[in-house]
């Protein structure tokens, strides 16, 4: 391992041989939109605004991709170049280096989210974006290639699972009573908290969003079409609600380092993921921001089964 280290750390010096203040803005810039404040914007706006089904898939596959990152960082624990070598630190980061989060989250999102775009753009972006943020993570001195590669191969699992079994899994899941659903979230939340008790904001969210997402059908069957104002409105709504949810229980819950500290901090992101996926849509419709999906009436069924 030592000799790939010394490898990877002569590739983050060859790359910053290019390096200008400008160049480090525009690489700090770009690796922006590997980080979870990105991930946090995009997977809400595609779930409210371009595609509630497909938001659903990619927000689930997303952020099981993101739990087993973390968990993985630290059972190799591996270092980052600049604790190496802090010459080539042009950023800083807490966690440790491998796998990467960024090149696996980009693999991860912009590889699930191709289908919303025309071919063959949705392939271009999926191929450039992943390149792009993991360069940029590489010349900042926070990755080693290493890192890279291991982020893009886990990435790349976790589109595979989702192309060979998600079409499936999906059909499965329409077909399930949403008790069964939240009470599959539970156990695989359960099991996320039993991996990793040290960070249960993951898990939180996603139990928090899988059980919501269980019960949009019958209390919020929210319908994406609508105006470029009305979309807008969604978005700004939503992310009000959300911060408002983050912020206020944040205050008003135990600090870090306090008795039920993690257990507070499981519900709080609980709830964050609950008003996004059921808590906003459900206000979207009452603030006719969005339509309802019309349920098909038992005259039209049989006859379209008769069809």
């Amino acid at each position: 391992m030592e000799e790939a280290l010394n490898w990877g750390l002569g590739v983050v010096r060859g790359a910053q041989t290019i390096a200008s203040p400008g160049l480090t803005l525009a690489m700090k810039g770009l690796s922006l939109l590997g980080t979870e404040w990105f991930f946090l914007l995009a997977l809400p706006f595609i779930y409210w605004c371009v595609n509630r089904n497909r938001g659903v898939r990619i927000s689930l596959l997303f952020l099981a991709s993101a739990f087993f990152n973390l968990w993985l960082k630290d059972l190799f624990a591996q270092p980052r170049p600049y604790q190496l070598d802090p010459k080539v630190g042009l950023a800083k980061e807490s966690s440790y280096g491998l796998p990467s989060g960024h090149a696996q989250g980009s693999v991860v999102f912009w590889g699930s989210a191709a289908p919303l775009f025309r071919k063959p753009w949705g392939l271009v972006l999926a191929i450039l974006f992943p390149l792009a943020v993991s360069f940029s993570r590489v010349y900042l001195g926070v990755h080693f290639p290493t890192d890279i590669f291991g982020g893009w191969i886990l990435g790349l699992l976790f589109l595979a699972l989702d192309y060979f079994f998600g079409d499936r899994l999906e059909r499965l899941l329409d077909q399930a009573h949403p008790r069964l659903k939240v009470a599959g979230a539970a156990l695989i939340a359960l099991a996320m908290n039993a991996l990793d008790m040290r960070d249960t904001s993951l898990s939180g969210v996603f139990f928090g969003a899988a059980a919501g997402f269980a019960f949009v059908p019958a209390l919020a069957p929210f319908k994406n079409e609508g105006s470029a104002v009305q979309k807008t409105l969604r978005f700004l709504v939503g992310l009000a609600g959300a911060a408002l949810i983050y912020l206020g229980l944040k205050a008003v819950f135990p600090a870090q380092g306090a008795d039920l500290y993690a257990l507070f901090r499981f519900l709080r992101y609980a709830a964050l993921g609950a008003w996004v996926a059921l808590g906003a849509p459900w206000v979207f419709l009452k603030l006719h921001l969005a339509s309802r999906v019309e349920a098909a009436s038992p005259t039209r069924t049989s006859r379209s089964m008769r069809k």
